[in-house]
């Protein structure tokens, strides 16, 4: 591998393991604001106690996720200092943002959170939790608006003395079409995959006959979130899909292995080859017009092919391969599709369940919930591989290649030991994280807190013990 790959490698470590945090962290954080004002409109100790319960879960993930997103930025300036140089004046004002406001607004209501039960009003302690729930969803905004900006450039222009990238209209890089369309996916992946845990940690319970009437409830909240988001997820992934075949046709045609231009386009539901060196795969199955309506919304759409972009690319950018890797995009986003439909139809089965108050009775089911577990986080991998993977070789679509982003004074031999380095104190943090969430996952409940006052101006007086 070239240092410059393995630069790509070692951030490519650091984002997945912190995205596998990312997405739970604010689902949960919103789950958990539901379940205690359902306590405070209620006043049932179910509600409450399952509100200490995940909230326990979300800030061990807090935790653990926090400490993983701040090694990210500090490789832009070590491994990336020619690509910070040229997108910092640009890049720089919603990190800036992340940190300053949204980072800043999530930490601080979560520590009023954690050791305000006893001290707040319930009205404003319930207000913390949902403002540690509005800062990671926040948080997330501006990271996406950045990163979408590195796969459409808005708002900016290039300053021919300093040949760096300048800010020029935050408005249009904060409305920028494949950012509003992206970031509205992300929140809905956070959703699912936290409506997955909860309904996963609660069939546990379920299964075992631990406090069964109480986890139905969380069941009960998983399902109803779990159903709308699994489908709204997939419907704006779809169109996300269509927003970046007009920005990036290179991108989608690699998610399809399409080497050749076609119009009307079957999609291939499974395929062999086709990868970086077989432009003639042999497609088993194939949805007619399918990837024509995916990729242009239309049934009789044409999608370019990647052999037709590549000479377009050339004639346009200079010499060069300006294919991605095709293996990868073509298995990411059928990984990411499929496993979509697959917690869509278990979701959808739960509500039925829950319909004919079967629920907590049927085996297969709790069985099954409790495994799907696994399947957002491998979901949301596949997402930011097919994100960021189709847009290579561009480190910024149009602007920057990534072979030229590397810092020129970090060798291979720098690259190779702070990446061990990463990998082995990421499988450390991994077994702890895995450690804690699953013992405290599978814990029984607390006892009933002492009651609450009834009125809304008393302090939230159950502590809770994390």
């Amino acid at each position: 591998m070239s240092t410059t790959d393995l630069a790509r490698l070692q951030f490519a470590t650091t984002s997945i393991y912190h995205f596998l945090f990312v997405p739970l962290t604010i689902g949960l954080g919103f789950l958990t604001a539901l379940l205690q004002t359902a306590w405070y409109r209620s006043r049932r100790p179910e509600y409450l106690r399952l509100t200490h319960f995940f909230g326990t879960l979300l800030v061990i993930n807090i935790a653990i996720g926090v400490v993983t997103g701040l090694v990210q930025e500090f490789q832009f300036g070590m491994n990336w200092s020619i690509y910070s140089r040229f997108v910092g004046d640009v890049f720089g004002a919603p990190l800036a943002m992340e940190g300053l406001a949204a980072f800043f607004l999530e930490s601080t209501f979560l520590g009023l959170w954690l050791f305000g039960w006893d001290r707040l009003p319930a009205r404003v302690h319930l207000a913390t939790i949902w403002a540690v729930a509005v800062g990671g969803v926040a948080s997330a905004a501006f990271i996406m608006a950045a990163n979408s900006w590195m796969q459409r450039p808005v708002g900016y222009t290039v300053n021919r003395a300093t040949g760096r990238a300048q800010l020029t209209d935050i408005w249009a890089v904060l409305t920028n079409t494949v950012f509003v369309w992206g970031f509205l996916h992300v929140v809905l992946a956070s959703l699912v995959t936290a409506a997955v845990v909860m309904l996963a940690v609660s069939a546990w319970h379920l299964r075992n006959g631990s406090s069964p009437a109480v986890f139905h409830r969380s069941a009960r909240l998983a399902i109803v979130v779990l159903v709308p988001g699994s489908l709204l997820a997939i419907m704006v992934g779809s169109h996300l899909g269509i927003v970046e075949a007009d920005f990036q046709p290179m991108k989608i045609a690699a998610a399809e292995a399409q080497w050749y231009t076609c119009q009307p386009c079957s999609f291939s539901l499974f395929q062999t080859g086709g990868g970086n060196n077989d432009q003639n795969p042999s497609k088993i199955i194939q949805v007619p017009h399918l990837l024509s309506v995916l990729a242009t919304s239309s049934w009789n759409g044409k999608v370019i092919g990647l052999n037709e972009l590549q000479t377009q690319y050339e004639q346009r950018y200079g010499p060069g391969y300006y294919i991605p890797n095709v293996f990868v995009q073509y298995w990411s986003m059928r990984v990411m599709a499929y496993l979509g439909g697959a917690v869509l139809l278990l979701s959808v089965w739960g509500a039925w369940l829950l319909r004919k108050q079967r629920l907590e009775h049927s085996r297969w089911f709790l069985r099954l919930a409790v495994w799907s577990a696994v399947l957002p986080f491998l979901m949301n991998t596949a997402g930011w591989l097919l994100t960021e993977n189709g847009r290579q070789p561009w480190i910024v679509q149009g602007l920057a290649l990534t072979s030229d982003a590397r810092s020129p004074s970090v060798g291979t031999a720098t690259i190779v030991a702070s990446l061990s380095v990463f990998v082995l104190l990421y499988a450390v943090l991994g077994v702890v994280d895995a450690i804690l969430m699953l013992r405290y996952a599978r814990r029984e409940l607390e006892l009933p807190p002492a009651p609450a006052p009834a009125t809304g101006g008393g302090p939230a007086t159950a502590r809770v013990g994390y």
